[in-house]
């Protein structure tokens, strides 16, 4: 499992983020506070708080996917 924190900073980085890890068929979520999202849902994600990191579960170890995934990663 990789687990990162994200900033999704706006509409068209969500959009980036959600069509991004579309293509993957494993189980990613977003966490923040107590909520939980399936993070291929835009909807699910606008739901969330963004104006700070939230964090990502991605049930998966492929390389190109962690790879990808870096230019959404909270620094």
């Amino acid at each position: 499992m990789v687990t990162q924190n994200i900033i999704l900073s706006g509409v068209d980085d969500v959009k980036k983020f959600v069509n991004f890890v579309s293509d993957y068929n494993f189980k990613i979520e977003l966490v923040s506070g107590r909520y939980a999202v399936d993070a291929k849902s835009i909807m699910g994600i606008f739901s969330l708080d963004l104006d700070k990191p939230v964090k990502m579960n991605a049930y998966t170890d492929d390389e190109g996917f962690i790879r990808g995934i870096k230019s959404f990663m909270a620094m």
